[in-house]
């Protein structure tokens, strides 16, 4: 018998997960689904503690934003290097948690759904480097910890739901 993947949204905390390599979509996709479903937002992108820091926001998903205890995360301030302050985030209420590093083996145990977004590499790079041409000096190693944590965590085998986007 299948399980049933239908997410009931209000019931209980709805989670949802978004991951996939630098410029595959998530971001976009997120900026979706969490209005249409009331849902608070949080990007990854505010929680990496600098460019070698995509494993340790990966257990800060499961160890701080979904504990049932005073759940939350602080705030990453690429400016000065150092974290920032303290968000935090309603334990009851809907969350949609998006970035590279989002879906884990712990976080997957802990979220309702969990969607992996992939696209072409060249589309991928084009896209993230639009958004932030700094990020050119940090492709190739943050692209390295990306691997890593699909190695170490197969996240896209723990999707619910794969997306494909292709267009630029």
């Amino acid at each position: 018998m299948e399980p049933d993947r239908r997410v009931r949204v209000g019931a209980t905390r709805t989670v949802v997960l978004i991951d996939g390599r630098s410029g595959a979509g998530k971001t976009s996709l997120a900026r979706v689904i969490a209005p249409a479903i009331g849902a608070h937002l949080v990007s990854l992108d505010d929680l990496y503690p600098g460019w070698q820091g995509l494993q340790a926001a990966s257990r800060m998903v499961h160890e701080q934003l979904l504990r049932r205890e005073e759940p939350g995360w602080r705030r990453w301030d690429w400016g000065s290097g150092r974290q920032a302050e303290w968000h935090p985030v309603d334990p009851d209420a809907p969350i949609v948690i998006e970035g590279c590093g989002a879906i884990s083996r712990a976080s997957r145990a802990l979220a309702d759904v969990a969607i992996w977004v992939e696209a072409p590499d060249a589309v991928r790079r084009q896209r993230a480097l639009d958004r932030e041409p700094g990020f050119a000096a940090h492709w190739e190693s943050w692209a390295e910890q990306e691997r890593a944590h699909a190695d170490r965590e197969n996240p896209r085998a723990l999707a619910d739901v794969i997306v494909e986007s292709r267009s630029p």
